[in-house]
């Protein structure tokens, strides 16, 4: 009979063969198209889920109460969205829309640098900028069940995108850029918007919160601030020729797309507290309406002071502090 030494040595060995057959084992699965890789995954073809496919579990309670929050927005969370604006007025069809900054894919973009930040920012901070910005309203808490149930209904709408891969989907830029060449120019906007727009948007451009899916107001204290990307002409050109008039996208030309961007982004709207602050690293697009580092502010409008300036900033990420007596480095 062996001895026990030389039957440990066997073992050992044994298992030292049967570690080295494991990766050509992963490979043969691998190869049989049974593991998805990134390097597989067709950007062009790739489709969001539609609402259909929600699944009927726990988790799937939580993406559809994350639905319900992006689509009604204002009524579900007033004290965080204190206007009448909901994230589905610009991420059109629940965030699918890819000429309308789409959510879809946006789960496997972060974390990611954001250069108005200075940066690397998560996504619920991503989400919480929209609510401070976007819906001029205030941050609302990572650690909530409602960010939560946002972020499940973000990563549901991103099923099948490979981490790393997002940036690769139609419309991962957010608002396509418009022709550099073009200004707008507001007494020409003022007609076409008296024109083509007032019939959803009122005379007053405040909406109308009973037409469906809800128009929003577009300036005001309950529109969006100064400090949200559609406060830019030239990003507020892109969403306006894509998309409206709602359902005729398209249908305006650049140029009066432009024009009806500086009618709409000269009026007065929220101001965004700690704004002057933003690109630290310097950079800011030439149309931003404030100022920052090196930059003057591009045809500012009249700002309205927010209620809760405090809760409508969020804080760049910063390094823990170290605690007393802790040597770790």
């Amino acid at each position: 009979m062996p001895s026990r030494s030389v039957r440990s040595a066997v073992l050992f060995l044994a298992a030292l063969a049967a570690c080295s057959r494991e990766p050509s084992a992963r490979d043969s699965v691998a190869q049989s198209g049974a593991v998805a890789s990134p390097a597989h995954f067709d950007a062009t073809a790739w489709q969001p889920p539609p609402d259909s496919a929600i699944p009927n579990d726990s988790l799937g309670a939580s993406i559809r109460r994350g639905l319900a929050l992006v689509l009604h927005t204002a009524d579900s969370l007033p004290a965080y969205a204190p206007g009448r604006l909901n994230c589905t007025n610009c991420h059109i069809n629940g965030g699918r829309n890819v000429d309308a900054a789409p959510l879809a894919g946006s789960h496997a973009r972060f974390p990611k640098y954001m250069d108005r930040t200075g940066a690397v920012i998560g996504l619920a901070d991503r989400v919480n900028y929209c609510f401070t910005r976007s819906l001029a309203g205030n941050r609302l808490p990572v650690e909530s069940r409602e960010m939560q149930d946002i972020l499940a209904y973000i990563a549901w709408l991103s099923s099948g995108v490979p981490v790393g891969e997002g940036k690769k989907l139609p419309g991962a830029e957010g608002l396509h850029t418009m022709a550099r060449s073009l200004a707008g120019d507001a007494a020409r906007g003022a007609t076409v918007f008296a024109a083509k727009c007032t019939v959803c948007h009122g005379a007053d451009g405040q909406g109308n919160p009973n037409i469906p899916p809800g128009i929003p107001p577009l300036w005001g204290a309950k529109s969006f601030s100064v400090g949200a990307s559609m406060a830019r002409q030239g990003k507020a050109a892109s969403f306006i020729w894509h998309n409206m008039p709602y359902g005729a996208g398209k249908t305006l030309t650049p140029q009066e797309a432009f024009d009806v961007a500086a009618f709409v982004t000269s009026k007065p709207r929220p101001d965004s507290p700690g704004k002057e602050g933003d690109w630290p690293a310097g950079g800011t697009p030439a149309d931003v309406p404030y100022a920052t580092k090196g930059h003057v502010a591009y045809q500012p409008p009249a700002l309205l002071q927010r209620a809760n300036p405090r809760d409508a900033i969020v804080a760049s990420p910063t390094p823990v502090k170290r605690r007393s007596g802790d040597r770790s480095r």
